[in-house]
């Protein structure tokens, strides 16, 4: 996939110590991400493709086969308007 993910403006993703894990806030609230979501996220930077997105965590966590959760990931956290994605 071509398509570059990207934060959606209205949100913000971020560490939060309270918390103890990474958050995507916006200005209604937060939404509190598992280990593995904080790790996608942290790659979704505007710059990298979906694929290029998929070999860094790859490189991060060998023999983990991930393309299908990172994927399936991305697909949801686009469905709820936490990234958008560039062509």
């Amino acid at each position: 996939m071509n398509d570059i993910p990207e934060i959606a403006p209205t949100f913000r993703f971020q560490w939060e110590e309270a918390q103890d894990c990474y958050v995507i806030l916006y200005p209604e609230g937060m939404v509190k991400l598992s280990g593995s979501a904080g790790e996608i996220m942290k790659r979704v930077n505007g710059s990298h493709n979906t694929d290029e997105i998929i070999a860094d965590l790859k490189s991060a966590f060998p023999g983990v086969e991930l393309d299908n959760d990172v994927r399936n990931f991305l697909d949801n956290a686009r469905d709820n308007g936490w990234i958008r994605y560039k062509t």
